[in-house]
């Protein structure tokens, strides 16, 4: 840190060093959490301390700063090592373990419902993740193991509703997916799934610090259960950046931490991150918000040349679609960009080589997708429409399909200066120049709403927002 700690932070470390409660920490965006979690290990009279993270770059952070008398994990990480100790034998990470166990199950048929089975592959595999994310353990699967979730609670919370046949092989795919596990083969949801709802030697720290406590899912929720206690816990986290319940992420985590662990709660309200005029543009939904640094720009870009664009600007939209049209153009212009995080682009290639071959005209290729919006929409898909609107725009880029499909494998590849990337991907990470894309949007659900607090926040200097149909291409 290069200044004293403030008011916040020294409740905080008065707290840790003099009392033995639980504390859950409100950290709002860029308020120094991770100094302030560093301070709190120097002062906790308990030790050792067991630190957990979200994911590993934030645990290889962790390490880099820690005291070396402090175990840093990953949930998977301090899962994996339960679970192997429970099964008493080697582990072997299966990183395609559903897609094996279902081609197991197409090997025993032949013929048109082989084919049922693997175009309903994505879906069944989506359904196989969140059950290990909300725990969801099918019926005659291990009496004794942890259900936290129902079967119909699971289809509420997937993106598409299941039919019967994708329902029956999400329950065969788990139980032949927890069978294996018994027997050594897992993979990363199972690391923290198997050893969270099956068992496993929990050990015993007298602290536990865990950092992004508003991302955590029901079964990493039932993992610090294990872990916790009656010993101490202090979470940290920001409940208003709480933008992942499309992975099973609990929406209200942490008040119910607060209340079943009576943690005292404490608040991280500076942010050293966001200036002044940026923290006020986020007060709307933080209206405790503060600032450490004056200035900061905010603004609204009604017109804007495509020319005009910095190298180090990043976009950040709600959608991926605005994205991808905006990639093209502004590769057509002769800039450099890369789509972060852009899983979704596999995802396209792979539903747009379904709509036919190569030779596919234009206009068969997007009424192609049509019909494959349709398909989805009668099953309550969430996501799809975002989808079919990023095949539109790759279609619309060739003069048959094989070419469109082309040049969004090239588009997917790149890695220039602009930056472009969704809200969810944004979270955790900060620019000096960010450019909220379309926030028209963004709805006013919860974690909409959320979502454009995190998109807000981003920025460590200028901040504006700027509708695609108002850039100037010419």
């Amino acid at each position: 840190m290069t200044h004293p700690p403030t008011e916040e932070q020294q409740l905080i470390i008065s707290a840790t060093k003099t009392t033995t409660s639980n504390l859950m920490v409100n950290a709002l965006a860029g308020t120094g959490k991770t100094s302030t979690l560093e301070m709190l290990e120097g002062v906790a009279k308990q030790k050792p301390i067991l630190y957990l993270c979200f994911n590993k770059r934030n645990a290889d952070e962790a390490t880099a700063r820690m005291l070396g008398s402090t175990t840093v994990r990953t949930f998977n990480a301090l899962g994996h090592r339960i679970w192997a100790s429970a099964i008493g034998k080697g582990i072997s990470l299966d990183t395609k373990k559903t897609y094996n166990i279902v081609k197991e199950i197409t090997d025993d048929v032949r013929g048109p419902e082989s084919r049922t089975i693997w175009n309903a592959y994505d879906q069944v595999r989506q359904g196989v993740e969140m059950a290990k994310a909300v725990g969801y353990v099918p019926e005659g699967v291990n009496p004794s193991a942890t259900r936290l979730a129902s079967r119909n609670l699971l289809h509420t919370i997937l993106d598409e509703e299941p039919d019967d046949l994708v329902s029956d092989l999400i329950d065969a795919v788990l139980r032949r997916s927890i069978k294996l596990s018994y027997e050594g083969s897992i993979d990363y949801n199972d690391q923290v799934y198997m050893s969270a709802l099956f068992g496993g030697a929990f050990p015993k720290f007298p602290l536990t610090l865990v950092d992004e406590y508003q991302d955590l899912n029901p079964v990493n929720h039932e993992m610090i259960r294990k872990l916790v206690g009656d010993r101490r816990l202090i979470g940290v986290g920001d409940p208003h950046q709480n933008i992942y319940g499309f992975r099973g992420a609990k929406s209200n985590g942490m008040a119910e931490a607060v209340t079943h662990y009576a943690a005292s709660e404490l608040d991280l309200s500076v942010s050293f991150r966001c200036p002044e005029r940026i923290v006020r543009n986020a007060r709307w939904h933080v209206p405790h918000f503060k600032w450490f640094n004056p200035g900061g720009e905010v603004g609204v870009r009604d017109y804007h040349a495509a020319a005009d664009f910095e190298p180090n600007a990043v976009f950040i939209c709600r959608n991926n679609a605005p994205l991808l049209s905006l990639a093209f153009k502004l590769i057509a212009h002769g800039h450099g960009i890369n789509l972060v995080g852009s899983e979704i682009g596999p995802r396209i290639v792979t539903t747009l080589k379904k709509l036919g071959n190569g030779e596919l005209g234009k206009e068969q290729a997007l009424s192609g997708v049509d019909q494959w919006l349709e398909a989805k929409l009668a099953k309550s898909s969430k996501t799809a429409p975002d989808m079919a609107e990023c095949m539109r725009i790759i279609i619309r880029q060739g003069s048959d399909l094989g070419q469109a499909i082309g040049y969004a494998e090239h588009l997917f590849k790149q890695r220039g200066a602009i930056q472009l990337m969704t809200g969810h991907k944004s979270k955790g990470l900060e620019f000096p120049l960010v450019y909220h894309l379309d926030p028209h949007l963004i709805g006013e659900g919860p974690q909409d709403r959320n979502v454009r607090y995190v998109i807000q926040t981003r920025s460590s200097d200028r901040y504006f927002e700027i509708d695609s149909r108002t850039i100037q291409w010419s």
